[in-house]
């Protein structure tokens, strides 16, 4: 057993008090966020390398999980672009891109469902339903929540969103389930189709009414210059977003995100955000701290102050929850 002089254990009361007051600073700081977030609904892409780490991971979808406890309305879009490229490299089939979209066979798409529906999806899920009831999986095609066309015929089954049914989203919404979504669309045809998990997140937060729409991905954000590290933009507005998308100098994996923020934005989403979601709680940090993460795009000519107290009905959800 350690033993401590009076001094010693003073000084151990002093830190646990510093701590303490610490957190409740904290709390104290993130009220405002919280009150304007409660009862709205924010879009959440997850993808990176944020989802390939097992501990990551279980931090994001904890985190999520605390945004539905606090009263967000959380609907979660992810792809898998790393595992689809693995098992298609192990079957022997072809890993082609063109303009940053997969060429997508027949067998190809049989390999997107697989990981997107069969693997990926259903463990975020599960993962999630770890604190409660309350995490629900389907992909695009589900009461074809989304609708997509064929993006060139040399494209094969790769699709762009050509429209977003939010039935089946806002009825689990209203029954307090989290909506997980594996970006794989239905076309006209019947067929399914592999479409971009962060435009269909762009479009979602548009057809939905989105409070805000958050991209979680392996980068720290947007930069001026992505090999300048001290050049991350932390805010701009609409426009200036539309004209970096114009001048043609985003990087390859930036330029469906920031598509798909113009297109929320544009639609009365009132904040797209980019974050690197291999911070541990960086979804955290920027909805419910001052200083936030990434980058945030607003509208133009906008300030953004914290809004009103919508109240939102915590009980049923609270029957769904091991710890609540």
């Amino acid at each position: 057993m350690v033993h401590f002089t009076p001094e010693q254990e003073m000084e151990n009361i002093r830190a646990m008090r510093a701590a303490a007051i610490g957190q409740t600073q904290l709390l104290v700081e993130a009220l405002p966020w919280i009150k304007e977030a409660t009862g709205k609904t924010v879009v959440v892409k997850y993808g990176g390398a944020a989802m390939t780490d097992a501990k990551l991971r279980a931090d994001v979808m904890s985190d999520i999980v605390l945004m539905k406890i606090i009263g967000i309305n959380p609907i979660i879009v992810h792809g898998g672009g790393n595992d689809i490229t693995q098992l298609s490299e192990r079957l022997g089939l072809p890993v082609e891109f063109k303009d940053g979209f997969r060429v997508t066979t027949p067998e190809v798409m049989d390999v997107v469902k697989m990981v997107l529906i069969g693997k990926v999806n259903q463990e975020l899920v599960s993962q999630m339903n770890e604190h409660g009831h309350i995490a629900v999986g389907l992909n695009g095609a589900d009461a074809h929540t989304i609708k997509a066309v064929q993006l060139h015929k040399e494209m094969g089954l790769a699709g762009r969103v050509s429209k977003i049914d939010t039935r089946l989203l806002r009825d689990l919404i209203s029954s307090d389930y989290i909506p997980v979504i594996a970006s794989v669309a239905v076309g006209e045809d019947g067929l399914s189709y592999n479409v971009n998990a962060d435009l269909a997140a762009g479009e979602i937060a548009a057809a939905i009414g989105a409070h805000k729409v958050i991209f979680l991905t392996d980068v720290d954000g947007l930069y001026h210059d992505f090999n300048d590290k001290g050049s991350l933009i932390s805010r701009l507005n609409l426009t200036d977003a539309i004209t970096m998308q114009e001048s043609g100098t985003l990087t390859k994996g930036m330029i469906p995100k920031i598509e798909a923020c113009i297109t929320a934005l544009k639609a009365g989403v009132a904040r797209a955000h980019i974050l690197n979601g291999t911070l541990p709680h960086s979804l955290i940090l920027e909805l419910f701290t001052d200083q936030g993460v990434g980058t945030m795009i607003q509208p133009d000519d906008e300030e953004y102050v914290p809004g009103d107290f919508t109240n939102y009905p915590l009980d049923n959800l609270a029957s769904k929850l091991h710890f609540a």
